[in-house]
């Protein structure tokens, strides 16, 4: 069982939060694209901007699978104790936090300028410090999400011989 509930684990963290640091590492270039291209590459931009949002998204539902068959993982093997593992679960709610908090409601902000230029639309002058901000945060994103691997390969005090 604890086989198949860490292969469940993995799979998930390969395709959940694999899928949204990708979206979410190319959105803020085809957002401002949106705001500043040409016609036709504005128009192409911005669909693909609002496609990678809801990647970004659904993944985003989706890796609520992750934590929740670790921790299964974590209680089958006896180690939900270890400080790795608390540390991965920490890291796990800031990453979390980080892409709830900021990174989808700043996609949301920039998509507001390149679906209908309403009144929520920023200007390209105001959208480029959105979306340099946005580039921030998901390197933080993506950069948690590496640390949080590499204390599951590494498992530092474990007992369970890895």
């Amino acid at each position: 069982m604890t086989k198949l509930l860490l292969s469940i684990h993995v799979i998930a963290a390969i395709v959940a939060v694999g899928s949204i640091t990708v979206a979410a590492s190319m959105f803020p270039r085809y957002a401002l694209g949106a705001l500043d291209g040409a016609e036709g590459e504005a128009d192409r931009s911005a669909g693909v901007a609002a496609l990678l949002h809801r990647v970004c998204y659904g993944y985003s539902l989706a890796g609520v699978f992750v934590p929740v068959f670790g921790i299964a993982t974590g209680a089958a093997l006896g180690v939900l104790t270890d400080a790795w593992l608390i540390a991965s679960l920490v890291l796990t709610l800031i990453a979390a936090a980080i892409l709830g908090l900021a990174i989808l409601p700043g996609q949301r902000r920039l998509l507001a300028g390149g679906e209908d230029g309403g009144e929520d639309a920023p200007t390209v002058e105001a959208a480029r410090p959105m979306a340099a901000r946005l580039t921030m945060l998901t390197g933080v994103f993506n950069l948690v999400w590496a640390v949080v691997v590499v204390l599951m390969i590494v498992r530092p005090g474990s007992t369970t011989g890895a």
